[in-house]
């Protein structure tokens, strides 16, 4: 053996646990597309950019139509 005792070993299992147990939760957070998506569109700096890109679609949608019909 390494010269551990049970205890020191079912301490180590513990801990290396507790570590994965973080690793799963954080890359699942990175994972969640929807949520993340969520929190940007939420996240205040980030208007702006939004707005832009809606009225780029905006001109858009209209630039085709108007084409459409001409």
């Amino acid at each position: 053996m390494n010269g551990q005792t049970p205890e020191q070993i079912e301490a180590e299992i513990a801990q290396q646990r507790e570590e994965l147990a973080a690793t799963v939760s954080e890359l699942h957070a990175r994972l969640d597309v929807k949520s993340r998506a969520g929190a940007a569109v939420k996240d205040p700096k980030n208007r702006p950019i939004l707005a832009v890109g809606a009225a780029a679609l905006v001109g858009a949608v209209g630039l085709v139509i108007w084409r459409r019909t001409r």
